[in-house]
């Protein structure tokens, strides 16, 4: 599918050499075709016009009389339209940040007399989720706005226009259609997602596409070309400071007060921006820190429970002895992982390898329909075992066969038996669906249960591909108290597997209980289990309740030394913070 839709960008672009913009003005330069079909893809939100019909491609001011044209583009074409204006702006609270941007675009590639339906892309950052847009076509004083409706509140809408246009052709690039647009019109397009923030090393890392080819440069020495991005940074941190450490464009600070932090960028510029949007940040450092936030449901809720959120940044300086590694790779090598996922898959095995100390044991379980291990017990990641295992990977990984998925995990279970030492980690890595997912999950959650260590085993998963079913590896990582990652881009996810296991095996805090949810009338928690605290990620939990909070509350856990760990948080009411958005809240 979106190998389709930049084929129909490059046929496009070709069609856009037919338009011609007045004596001594020089047209857009197109690029040569691409190495892939895919670098035609949008990297920032772009309009297109879709044309079905060549011969109405011309400037609508200017009409050049072009030859005509015996064929008709199906599917239709797609020409990149000129932007006349960008901006965006950016909320960030705690690990999830509100992306809105507003675009304005002229169809200078279309006779007057002429309308075609326009198309939006909109690509998406880290875990996108998209909110919704609103659309002015200037021109005919006509406006859409999304709204996400069932099926049979369609009825309820008057003048609802059903876009089965609108979709994912991929897990970041969202889609949707402007109907009717006539040549020579500006319409302005004011999208909103969110997405999250990578929190890596003890900061946090945003990132937003923002990267616009030259063909969307308006052509015209009197148009002025305005770029405008405002950052608004909320921690949610009482007294915490705010410190930015990167940016990728100059940024003015405009307000500073403890735990937030705003900035502004705005130029009139040459051309539009040829880099993504980027900004590294840290929130507090030193020691773990945190706060529990409280909010009444609002009036429109139909749910009368209070919101709540719990957050706990890991922080640089105590408590960051990590727990040692026991870790079981489970890993997918039937047929369906032929070629360039398999080797992927054996790069970011090693890479994961590679974060291992010397003290930390690590086996591997390769599986079809049978299994095939490294070793018969766990070894110790010595410079040699590791090396061992790049021969192993080459010699012995070969896609073939299907995907029975539980026969592997309960070896992993029964390599992991032997030791009371660090967390024990079961990593699953697959692209394959299987038929018995309730079979698997009820013998992982007896094999968790019935474990007689202080510390059970915890699983963590990552799906590769779309026809991987990604809702039972949630369900398995949340049986395991582990964490889950996927991705339906097979074309590159080395370092979105390794940082995965990079957030499951750091490990400073394990077995946490949050004691507080006790004393509530009634609590619904998500993740339903509270998990370990680590220095790859900030621990956050959220969830509706029914009850008082007391004004403080009381993390515990058990440190890497077998020693006890408390923390007190504070709870405090979140008057501003949208807990709502923020958060899974559940229904």
């Amino acid at each position: 599918m979106s190998e389709e839709f930049a084929l129909r960008v490059e046929q496009g672009l070709q069609l856009a050499r037919r338009i011609y913009y007045g004596k001594g003005i020089a047209p857009p330069v197109v690029p040569d075709p691409p190495s892939s079909p895919e670098n035609f893809l949008p990297t920032a939100i772009t309009a297109y016009a879709s044309i079905t019909d060549p011969v109405a491609v011309d400037n609508p001011d200017v009409p050049s009389y072009q030859p005509y044209v015996h064929a008709r583009c199906d599917p239709s074409a797609l020409v990149p339209l000129q932007m006349l204006g960008i901006e965006m702006n950016i909320d960030c609270w705690l690990d999830t940040a509100f992306v809105t941007v507003t675009g304005r675009w002229r169809v200078h590639c279309v006779r007057p007399s002429k309308r075609f339906d326009c198309c939006v892309g909109v690509p998406m950052g880290e875990k996108g989720s998209f909110l919704g847009a609103e659309i002015d076509v200037l021109n005919n004083e006509k406006s859409y706005q999304t709204k996400l409706v069932t099926e049979d509140e369609t009825s309820d809408f008057d003048n609802v226009h059903k876009d089965k246009d609108s979709r994912f052709f991929k897990s970041h690039i969202y889609t949707f259609k402007i109907p009717h647009v006539a040549g020579g019109s500006i319409f302005s397009v004011n999208v909103t997602w969110s997405q999250k923030l990578i929190y890596k090393d003890g900061k946090f890392h945003l990132n937003v596409p923002f990267r616009f080819p030259s063909y969307v440069n308006p052509i015209g020495k009197e148009i002025i070309k305005r770029e405008k991005i405002v950052l608004n940074m909320n921690s949610c941190v009482s007294g915490g400071e705010i410190a930015s450490s990167f940016t990728s464009h100059p940024l003015k600070i405009i307000h500073r007060v403890a735990g937030e932090l705003s900035c502004e960028y705005e130029a009139e510029v040459p051309s539009w921006s040829r880099v993504d949007f980027g900004v590294s940040f840290t929130v507090s450092s030193g020691d773990l820190c945190g706060n529990v936030l409280v909010k009444s449901p609002s009036p429109w809720d139909s749910d009368d429970r209070g919101i709540f959120c719990l957050y706990l940044f890991p922080g640089t300086t105590k408590h960051t002895k990590l727990f040692k590694r026991r870790v079981v790779f489970v890993i997918d090598i039937s047929a369906s992982m032929k070629w360039k996922p398999l080797e992927d898959v054996k790069k970011a095995l090693l890479e994961c390898l590679a974060k291992l100390q010397a003290e930390d044991v690590f086996n591997i379980i390769a599986f079809n329909d049978e299994i095939l291990e490294f070793s018969t017990s766990m070894e110790f990641a010595t410079d040699e075992t590791i090396s061992a295992v790049t021969e192993w990977l080459d010699s012995n990984l070969i896609a073939n066969g299907g995907t029975n998925m539980l026969l592997p995990l309960k070896q992993a279970m029964k390599l992991l038996e032997g030791s009371n030492i660090g967390v024990p980690l079961v990593y699953l890595v697959t692209d394959g669906s299987v038929e018995n997912e309730r079979e698997i999950c009820h013998a992982m959650k007896e094999s968790c249960s019935r474990n007689g260590k202080s510390i059970s085993p915890r699983i963590s998963t990552f799906g590769i591909g779309s026809f991987c079913n990604h809702y039972f590896l949630q369900m398995l990582a949340r049986i395991g108290n582990g964490y889950y990652d996927g991705t339906n881009n097979t074309d590159s996810f080395e370092h979105q597997m390794s940082r995965l296991f990079e957030i499951a095996s750091s490990t400073i805090v394990a077995n946490t209980t949050f004691d507080a949810l006790k004393l509530l009338r009634s609590v619904e928690l998500f993740p339903c289990q509270v998990p370990d605290i680590t220095l790859g990620d900030p621990l956050i939990l959220s969830g509706r309740y029914k009850g008082e909070f007391p004004d403080e509350v009381e993390l515990r856990g058990t440190l890497a030394d077998m020693s006890c760990f408390t923390i007190e948080l504070t709870v405090q009411k979140a008057k501003d913070i949208p807990l709502d958005k923020v958060y899974l809240i559940l229904p």
